[in-house]
C-alpha cells in the first residue's frame, strides 16, 4: 500500500510539474501576502492552469490587474470575468485557467485580501503602486521560483490599465538591468484609464452619437467636461477629480441611470440629487463598485468573506479599506500615464496591446484612439496608417477589429463594454492568443 501511495504521488509530480494547494474552485493554487513595503501586505492568489500538460510551467502565466482603483482582482476578476467559477460557483466556459496559469492580485494595497496597518502605508501615487507590484513579484517568485523562467504577460482593466503600463515599465527596466530574474514578454491594456481628460472630454459626443441625450443635454455634460480640462491645466489634480464625479453625475442625471460599464446593458430609473451625494463617495461608488447592481455586490462580497475567505485560511476582510484606497489616491486619479506608454514602446521589447469594448463608457473607444494616435515613438506614424483588419469568427461575422504595427497592436472590441473578458470572451480569446503567440491544440 505504502509503495501505491508513492507512485501516485511521483505520477502527480510529473503530469503537474508542481503540486500547489486545494484552493477554492477546480484545480491546483497557491496564495499568499507579501509585505512590499513597512505595514503593506500585497495578496496574492494563483491558479495553477488545467490543460493537459505534464508541467504547470508549459503554459505562460497571466497576470490580472483590476481597476478602481480599489477594485479587487481575487473577486471581481476572478468570479465576474475570467477564473475557474462564476459568482455563482458555476463553472466558466471561457475561463482562461483553461489555457494559462492565472495570478490574481489584489492591489493596490489596502484593496480585497491586501491590507494595511497604518494609514501611511497606503499608496499616493502611480509610481508608487508600480514600485509595489514589482516587490509583490519578487515575492512571489521567492515561494514559486520557477516561475521566473515562464513566459509571463500582465492584462489590465480600467485604472488597472494605468496601474499596469508603469508596472510592466519598471518591471521590464529591472529585468533589462539584471535587476530581477523573470521572463516578463507583453502587457495589454483594457479599457485603459492612460489618458482621464481624453475619457472626459468624448462623453458628451459617444452620448449624443448613441442616441442618448439630445443637444440640450450635450451642451451640459460638455460645459462640465470642459470645466474639468481647465482646472486640469491649473494643475489642480484632487479639484479635476472631484469635477469629473460632476460631470458623471450630470450624465446620469440626463440619461437616467445609464449603465457606464455597457450602455446597452438595462438598468432601473434612480434620480441623482448632487447637493445631498457626497461627491468623493459617489467617485469611489461609480469606479470600485459601478458595475454591480446591489444584490450582485452582496452576493459577491458574502463569497468573498464567507467561503473563500474560510477556505483559503484568511485573516482579513476583504474590501474593508477599498474606499480608503481611491481615496488616497485622489490627487493621482486624473494624471495621465501617456508618457509611460511612450516609454514602453520606445525603450522595451515588451508586446504592448490596448483593447477597447465599444459600448463602453468610462472608457470610450475614441478616447483610446485619441490617446495612441497622440503618441511619440518610433512607429508611430507607421502605425497610422496600417490597414485596420476585422476580427472575424468561424460563421464570418465581424466581431470587431485590429491595427498592428511591430508589438504595439490596438483592437477595437465589437458587443463588448468595460469588461471585455465578461461581454466578449471570444475575442478576448484571440487576443491572448495573438499576445501570448499561442495557439489552440
Amino acid at each position: 500500500m505504502k509503495g501505491l501511495l508513492i507512485c501516485i504521488f511521483t505520477i502527480l509530480c510529473f503530469v503537474s510539474g508542481s503540486i500547489g494547494r486545494k484552493g477554492f474552485g477546480p484545480g491546483e493554487q497557491e496564495w499568499g501576502y507579501v509585505e512590499v513595503r513597512p505595514d503593506a501586505h500585497m495578496f496574492w492568489w494563483l491558479y495553477y492552469t488545467t490543460a493537459d500538460v505534464k508541467s504547470y510551467y508549459e503554459k505562460p502565466l497571466i497576470i490580472w490587474l483590476q481597476g478602481g482603483p480599489g477594485g479587487s482582482s481575487t473577486a471581481y476578476g476572478n468570479f465576474e470575468e475570467l477564473g475557474s467559477l462564476d459568482v455563482n460557483l458555476k463553472p466558466r466556459n471561457y475561463t482562461w485557467v483553461k489555457n494559462y496559469n492565472v495570478l490574481f492580485i489584489d492591489n493596490p494595497v489596502g484593496t480585497g485580501f491586501s491590507y494595511v496597518n497604518s494609514s501611511s502605508a497606503f499608496a499616493t501615487t502611480n509610481t508608487e503602486i508600480a514600485c509595489d507590484l514589482l516587490e509583490c513579484i519578487r515575492g512571489f517568485y521567492d515561494k514559486l521560483p520557477k516561475f521566473k523562467s515562464v513566459p509571463t504577460y500582465i492584462i489590465t482593466e480600467s485604472y488597472g490599465g494605468k496601474m499596469g503600463a508603469e508596472f510592466a515599465f519598471i518591471w521590464a527596466q529591472a529585468q533589462k538591468t539584471g535587476n530581477i530574474e523573470s521572463n516578463l514578454q507583453g502587457v495589454a491594456l483594457g479599457d485603459a484609464w492612460i489618458s482621464p481628460i481624453d475619457c472626459v472630454m468624448t462623453w458628451a459626443q459617444f452620448l449624443l452619437n448613441m442616441g442618448m441625450i439630445d443637444t440640450h443635454d450635450f451642451k451640459d455634460i460638455d460645459t462640465a467636461a470642459k470645466k474639468t480640462k481647465e482646472i486640469i491645466k491649473m494643475g489642480e489634480w484632487k479639484m479635476a477629480t472631484k469635477h469629473c464625479g460632476i460631470t458623471q453625475q450630470i450624465i446620469l442625471n440626463t440619461t437616467y441611470n445609464i449603465d457606464f460599464y455597457n450602455i446597452l446593458e438595462k438598468r432601473q430609473f434612480i434620480s441623482y440629487d448632487i447637493s445631498l451625494y457626497p461627491m468623493w463617495s459617489f467617485v469611489a461608488d461609480l469606479f470600485i463598485y459601478g458595475p454591480f447592481i446591489p444584490h450582485q455586490k452582496n452576493l459577491l462580497d458574502n463569497l468573498m468573506n464567507g467561503s473563500v475567505k474560510k477556505t483559503l485560511d484568511l485573516k482579513v476582510r476583504h474590501g474593508h479599506q477599498s474606499v480608503e484606497v481611491i481615496n488616497y489616491l485622489k490627487e493621482d486619479f486624473m494624471k495621465p500615464v501617456t508618457n509611460i506608454m511612450e516609454l514602453l514602446l520606445n525603450e522595451t521589447n515588451l508586446k504592448v496591446f490596448v483593447y477597447n469594448g465599444n459600448l463602453d463608457l468610462v472608457v470610450t473607444t475614441l478616447s483610446t484612439l485619441l490617446w495612441i494616435e497622440k503618441l511619440k515613438w518610433k512607429e508611430a506614424d507607421a502605425w497610422k496608417y496600417s490597414i485596420r483588419e476585422p476580427i472575424v469568427n468561424k460563421d464570418n461575422v465581424v466581431k470587431g477589429y485590429v491595427k498592428a504595427r511591430g508589438n504595439f497592436a490596438m483592437y477595437w472590441v465589437n458587443r463588448a463594454g468595460h469588461m471585455v473578458p465578461k461581454n466578449n470572451p471570444a475575442v478576448m480569446e484571440l487576443i491572448l492568443q495573438a499576445l501570448t503567440s499561442y495557439t489552440k491544440e
